[in-house]
């Protein structure tokens, strides 16, 4: 069958579709190959509840294709629904035609209408004059809306036709590029022919580092930065669906996944990333951290749209100001990137390439796309974090959100709006800002100098308040008393004797002062000298190196304010100044005193302690997300328990009737899969690793002989989950010392989880080669064991398939720690704020699901697609009380045994494993 004729821009069978949309059948979904059942299901699932403008929880195990269930579900429904909103608007402006012939037409009724006397004959006459009205402006819109989206469809099919515009934008650009190298090579003869400027004091570089005069607060509005008249940018936002995940490399799989759909080459996507995904200025890149990057740039636009004070007009001819833009921040060049996104998917690493090819900024000209897209895929932080939303231009009034991988969407809340402070960190600050005001006192006007001694207070307080005092080296302060202290917002700031300063102003203008950029720029410059050459204040500033010689360097060592940025352990660079952090704290004490907590951390000396924000209120910012969208989708391949997303995030917000819970089944066979709940081991010992009981030398010999028997079965790789790797340790310990790792390592070669994260791709690969070479070579060794922790780096994002994982084992229950400060005051106040469920307090609810959260993430690094198969083996009896079994995946759940004695369950394994290996070899030959 021919595929019907569609305008630009239009989404696979529209026609068809819109017409089983409306009729009472099920909805027609373009899919890439014949979905599963449950795909099907999952689909329809999702339409229904996009339709009906509910908050969805689906979750759908991996390797069941659920990007694509996504993508083509999703698509669909916003397929039919800009469908019928054409339909709609071609009803409402003939409507409007078929009215304008008829007052053309004379009417008897207004010789009656005049007539007619009282004020009810008045009044319905100005009820429907005022309806008339209303539904000329709407008409007047729809007009505007359908002439815009007929130039923006013309624009985009003559780009995606017309090779010749690409040509003629990349002669422009080098004409452009030609022209700039002149102008640098006659600044430059000028600047050797006249010489220096005498009057000038300071170089162009430093020139940088000077505030601007600041008109804060309510005496001047900051104006958006694009003053361009264009109408594009004005743009209305067409309905769209916003589909945000936790990683970059998870996002470019989705676009990956959308090209490879029916919808690939219909659908106006853009990819959205932090600027130190996307910058294609090396000048900026090489900067590193993220914040620094962001300042930097957010500094080359004010300098490019930005327009002179009065106080830099006045002084023009006694020095000449250096204003760095970016080459990249081109507006016409932007424009044609915005297009060549819009006219084809493309991914962050082809939207970068892109940028360098035509020399256009991708960060600011994918925000450019957002308004005509129909997609939007970015992460995490930028559409949870409210402040980064606004900036990126990101607006969700009656759109789509998809959160993909949500299944730690509470702590990803959690963490973006918490922050946290050191003692070394406020001491080091403070230096830094108090050098910088003395170096440029005579230069900073005096709004400056007055919120520079406020962030300067509020520095001295917070030390204080951990027992130190900001003039002396934070790691040579003993504490008194350490320990861990909570307080509630308001608390703290009363008691560090700041509650008089205005925190909200503090924080704005430390956000459009860009003074944290300003100080990293004057440490970067100072960095490598001894003394910061002044005349007047040169003797000032030498006590203040001498301190930071005490303080970074050590006695022996040349002074200087900072080095550069150095590198961390993990191999990303360090803030080089600290005021970056500290600006989050201040921020996060902005927050309500009854949504968060205040962590007072004194640990041997001030430079070790530290101030932390806790979030206990993820809800508060979430329902700001879910008051403006249409509808919203919470996604995973491992969402159970669900209670969590209902009570601590979703209940606030919204009813209970607007959420639906949605949970498929596995696309494996039934019998690929031996779920085992083990009770007791080989020698009828009590299987249950709690606190008390876990250290015991005869629980470990257990695991061990567990563990013994499992490697004599189970072909390939065997992966076994420890609840810590403080157990782990202890545990490997143990066997070594009485030789069972020995015995284990005749059949199974042994791995560890490393505990740095730039290790882990080097054991798993050196476990999976192990994997193949025993497979094909044979022998007594049969495959490899890899001991891992639960919540470690290879608990979440792995893939264990195939022979990589034949069983997993799960080593008793992985509580947290209830002793930690945070989650004790989390439990409080959810005790104080929720009601009891199931007759137990919300406190115990939340520390078995996120027990059971974790163990949910790492049964299932085993199963990946529709032949696998896999054995998985719950070492604790604790996991057959209904309350903890019930919060396993529906697929799983139903498949498990739970086995009292160790006789049967290793009768049942040995019997699966065996099974399997026929079907396997006989698959093979």
């Amino acid at each position: 069958m021919m595929e019907p004729e569609r305008g630009a821009g239009a989404l696979p069978g529209t026609e068809e579709a819109a017409g089983a949309a409306q009729g009472k059948g099920r909805v027609n979904f373009p899919f890439p190959y014949t979905p599963y059942s449950i795909q099907e299901d999952f689909m329809a699932k999702l339409y229904d509840v996009l339709e009906a403008g509910k908050v969805g929880i689906f979750e759908s195990p991996t390797g069941t294709g659920k990007s694509l269930s996504l993508i083509c579900g999703a698509l669909s429904w916003l397929r039919d629904f800009e469908e019928k909103k054409k339909q709609e608007e071609a009803r409402l402006l003939a409507d409007e035609h078929n009215g304008q012939d008829k007052q053309q037409q004379p009417t008897s009724c207004c010789a009656e209408a005049s007539n007619c006397q009282g004020s009810v004959g008045e009044l319905n006459w100005i009820t429907e004059f005022m309806q008339k009205k209303e539904e000329r402006a709407m008409v007047d819109r729809l007009k505007e809306e359908q002439i815009r989206r007929k130039k923006r469809e013309a624009r985009l099919e003559k780009i995606r036709h017309n090779v010749q515009l690409k040509y003629a934008s990349k002669r422009k650009r080098l004409e452009d590029d030609e022209t700039q190298r002149l102008l640098q090579l006659s600044t430059e003869i000028l600047s050797t022919e006249l010489g220096s400027d005498v009057l000038e004091q300071l170089d162009h570089e430093e020139e940088e580092l000077i505030l601007a005069e600041y008109e804060s607060d309510e005496e001047k509005k900051m104006g958006s930065w694009l003053d361009e008249d264009d109408d594009d940018l004005e743009e209305e936002h067409v309905t769209k669906i916003y589909y945000c995940s936790r990683t970059h490399s998870q996002l470019a799989q989705f676009v990956h996944e959308v090209q490879k759909s029916p919808f690939g080459e219909e659908v106006r996507l853009v990819s959205l990333g932090s600027r130190q995904s996307l910058c294609v200025n090396e000048e900026v890149r090489h900067l590193g951290a993220v914040q620094l990057i962001n300042d930097r740039c957010m500094e080359m636009q004010k300098n490019k749209h930005g327009k002179k004070s009065e106080g830099e007009e006045s002084e023009g001819k006694k020095r000449r100001v250096s204003r760095a833009v970016c080459p990249f921040y081109s507006y016409e060049q932007m424009q044609f990137l915005r297009d060549e996104v819009l006219v084809k998917v493309k991914d962050i690493e082809q939207l970068v390439a892109l940028g360098k090819e035509i020399k256009a900024c991708p960060y600011y000209g994918s925000r450019y796309a957002i308004p005509a897209a129909q997609l939007v895929v970015l992460p995490y932080q930028m559409l949870l974090h409210d402040s980064t939303r606004c900036a990126s231009g990101i607006k969700l009034k009656d759109q789509v959100v998809i959160i993909d991988e949500a299944h730690n969407l509470i702590d990803t809340i959690t963490c973006i709006y918490s922050a946290e402070v050191r003692g070394s960190q406020l001491c080091c600050a403070y230096s830094q800002l108090l050098q910088y005001m003395e170096r440029y006192r005579k230069r900073l006007k005096a709004k400056n100098l007055m919120y520079i001694k406020q962030i300067l207070y509020l520095l001295e307080r917070f030390v204080s308040i951990l027992g130190g005092n900001v003039n002396q080296n934070p790691n040579a302060q003993s504490i008194s008393q350490a320990g861990t202290e909570l307080k509630s917002i308001n608390d703290f700031l009363f008691q560090s004797q700041i509650d008089n300063i205005n925190l909200f102003k503090v924080q704005r203008y430390c956000e459009k002062s860009l003074i944290s950029r300003k100080l990293f720029g004057f440490v970067e410059r100072y960095g490598a000298t001894s003394v910061v050459k002044t005349n007047k204040e040169k003797q000032k500033m030498a006590g203040l190196q001498n301190f930071l010689l005490a303080l970074h360097q050590g006695p022996d060592k040349e002074a200087a304010i900072q080095c550069s940025p150095v590198e961390a352990e993990d191999g990303q660079p360090k803030m080089a100044s600290p005021l970056m952090q500290i600006e989050g704290f201040l921020f996060a004490l902005t927050s309500a005193n009854q949504d968060g907590r205040v962590i007072l951390n004194r640990q041997g000396t001030v430079g070790q302690s530290s101030l932390k924000f806790l979030l206990l209120n993820p809800a508060v910012h979430f329902a700001k997300v879910l008051k403006e969208c249409r509808a919203a989708i919470i996604a995973g391949g491992t969402m159970q328990p669900v209670s969590d997303f209902r009570e601590q995030l979703l209940s606030c917000a919204i009813s209970a009737d607007r959420v639906v819970e949605f949970s498929c089944g596995h696309v494996i066979p039934p019998d690929n899969i031996l779920p085992v709940i083990l009770c007791s081991g080989p020698s009828n010992q009590q299987l249950e690793f709690t606190y008390q009981k876990r250290d015991l030398p005869q629980m470990m010999d257990e695991m061990g002989r567990i563990l013994g028997n499992l490697c004599n079965v189970v072909p390939g790789g065997v992966v076994c989950f420890f609840p810590s790797y403080e157990y782990e340790k202890q545990v490997y310990t143990h066997w070594e010392r009485t030789g069972l790792l020995t015995r284990l390592a005749t059949k199974k070669k042994i791995f560890q989880e490393p505990k740095r994260a730039n290790q882990v791709e080097q054991v798993l690969s050196e476990y999976a080669k192990c994997i193949k070479r025993c497979s094909q070579v044979g022998g007594h060794v049969t495959g490899a064991l890899l001991f891992s922790v639960v919540g470690g780096k290879m608990s979440e994002g792995i893939n264990f398939s195939d022979d990589l994982g034949r069983c997993v084992v799960m080593v008793g229950m992985p509580y947290p720690n209830i002793k930690s400060p945070e989650l004790q005051e989390k439990m409080a106040y959810l005790d104080k704020t929720m009601p009891r469920s199931a007759g137990q307090p919300p406190s115990k609810m939340l520390i078995e699901n996120l027990c059971m959260k974790a163990v949910n993430q790492s049964i299932g690094r085993a199963i990946r697609h529709q032949k696998d198969f896999a054995s998985i083996l719950l070492v604790d009896h604790r996991y057959a009380r209904p309350s903890v079994f019930n919060k396993l995946p529906q697929w799983i759940k139903e498949r498990t045994e739970i086995k009292p004695a160790f006789g049967p369950a290793f009768a049942a394994l040995r019997k699966f494993h065996q099974e399997k290996k026929s079907c396997h070899g006989s698959e093979a030959s």
